[in-house]
């Protein structure tokens, strides 16, 4: 066997697995469920504002030092903050508003650009809250293996901010 050869067995096999990684899902969904004994209306004005939505936001709880900057309005659809910790940078931006959700856009830079909602269903005793997280990985094989792990790594986050949600209200 030539040096040739080698590479050029080494090189298919990496071609392989790249491709490979095309018939992973490019679409990543994350939900987290949560009753919360509040109403739905105090929920959704906590989430809509930038003051409020820090009174829950499960990254200060797992990183007390994360620098958070806020932007535009006080509240409502435009408001937001840039975040800067040691699980990363980016910002999030309220999106749209509605009777029983808000939407976040978030942009993590070259990580990607994931969508948030939380909505707020009433209840007879309380809220059901739901979080939710949608992202788009696109044709990146790294981007798509690291996928296949969001649910379990987002899914603690979202859990912890609900847990927070509740403890707020």
């Amino acid at each position: 066997m030539t040096i040739w050869t080698i590479l050029a067995g080494g090189a298919g096999v990496v071609a392989l697995l790249s491709a490979g990684t095309l018939l992973l899902p490019n679409n990543v969904h994350v939900e987290r469920h949560a009753k919360v004994a509040a109403s739905p209306e105090t929920i959704l004005e906590m989430a809509a504002s930038n003051h409020g939505y820090q009174k829950f936001n499960p990254y200060l709880t797992s990183d007390p030092e994360l620098a958070i900057r806020p932007f535009g309005p006080d509240t409502g659809v435009g408001s937001g903050f840039h975040f800067d910790g040691k699980e990363g940078k980016g910002t999030q931006t309220v999106a749209e508003v509605t009777a029983n959700s808000v939407r976040y856009d978030i942009d993590l830079g070259a990580m990607g650009k994931p969508v948030q909602e939380i909505t707020a269903q009433g209840l007879p005793d309380g809220t059901q809250v739901t979080w939710t997280m949608d992202m788009d990985l696109g044709f990146n094989p790294v981007a798509r293996v690291f996928g296949l792990f969001l649910d379990g790594m987002v899914g603690k986050t979202f859990e912890q901010g609900l847990d927070n949600l509740a403890s707020a209200t």
